[in-house]
């Protein structure tokens, strides 16, 4: 991929989402990061700059189409790998508080050093697994976000009764490929279609415990 196209995808992408000049840095300097260490890490077969910002970054922040962001005031990202969609969605959201849910240590440790480069606050990564996290943490969460870091029957247990979680929202970043299952239906209510670089994608929400209760 040319400098050139690199630098129209970027434009596009800072003008698109209206980022502030400091935002913008961030983003560069994530981008830089990333790169440099992504094939170390095995974060992500994507590690040419324009793709990571398509399908990466514009992937992540396409969570805004499908809701209203600004109502929110904290987010949890599941197996949040090299970031995503947790990290674009601090940098385009500051006023939320944001926990990266990440159980290897090597891309725990990546993530706490991206979090301290670009001087983010309100931000925590935590090393626990899915079924330990519902148990042991006690943060207060609105949103929980997965780009198919976990099967959404797995996902599906911050429903159940006794759940500190059990009335926050789940959104899951799916593929056009992607069918719920008979254990997902129950939760499933709608999903929204948007397209990133040549990729046809789908957010797909599912219900809260109170919602389940009020049908």
């Amino acid at each position: 991929m040319t400098e050139k196209k690199f630098e129209q995808v970027w434009n596009e992408f800072v003008a698109g989402y209206k980022l502030t000049a400091q935002q913008s840095q961030q983003f560069a300097r994530y981008l830089e990061m990333f790169v440099a260490c992504s094939a170390d890490m095995n974060i992500t077969a994507i590690e040419e700059p324009t793709a990571i910002v398509r399908y990466h970054f514009q992937d992540s922040l396409a969570i805004g189409e499908g809701m209203d962001m600004q109502s929110l005031r904290a987010v949890a990202d599941v197996g949040s790998g090299g970031g995503f969609p947790g990290l674009p969605i601090k940098i385009a959201y500051p006023h939320l508080f944001v926990v990266l849910i990440e159980t290897n240590n090597k891309k725990a440790d990546f993530l706490e050093d991206v979090i301290a480069q670009l001087g983010l606050t309100n931000i925590e990564v935590s090393r626990y697994d899915w079924r330990t996290f519902l148990r042991k943490t006690t943060y207060t969460l609105d949103l929980f976000v997965s780009r198919a870091s976990l099967h959404t029957d797995e996902l599906a247990r911050m429903f159940k009764p006794g759940c500190l979680y059990r009335n926050a929202q789940l959104i899951y970043f799916a593929s056009t490929a992607w069918e719920p299952t008979d254990r997902d239906m129950p939760y499933y209510r709608r999903e929204h279609e948007y397209t990133v670089g040549l990729k046809r994608r789908r957010l797909i929400f599912f219900a809260r415990a109170d919602e389940l209760i009020a049908d």
